[in-house]
């Protein structure tokens, strides 16, 4: 692991919203540009509330393997 943050979402909004919006602070602070949802990363994240994002999900280089996103908290 290189690095890793958490980011929480206590707001009303709906679960899309808040991950949404957490991946892209989590990406803000990472120094990273938002990655793109392909299909995989969907049906991923729909069955098990984790996904990964490989190289072919940014616009930009990266010098890692992925970027994991996981749900590790839910009311």
């Amino acid at each position: 692991m290189t690095e890793d943050t958490v980011i929480g979402d206590d707001s009303e909004e709906s679960r899309t919203h808040k991950v949404l919006s957490c991946l892209e602070e989590a990406c803000k602070r990472l120094d990273l540009s938002v990655p793109i949802w392909l299909d995989q990363n969907i049906a991923d994240f729909k069955r098990n509330s984790v996904t990964k994002f490989r190289e072919e999900s940014f616009i930009e280089g990266i010098d890692f393997d992925f970027l994991e996103v996981r749900v590790i908290e839910e009311d």
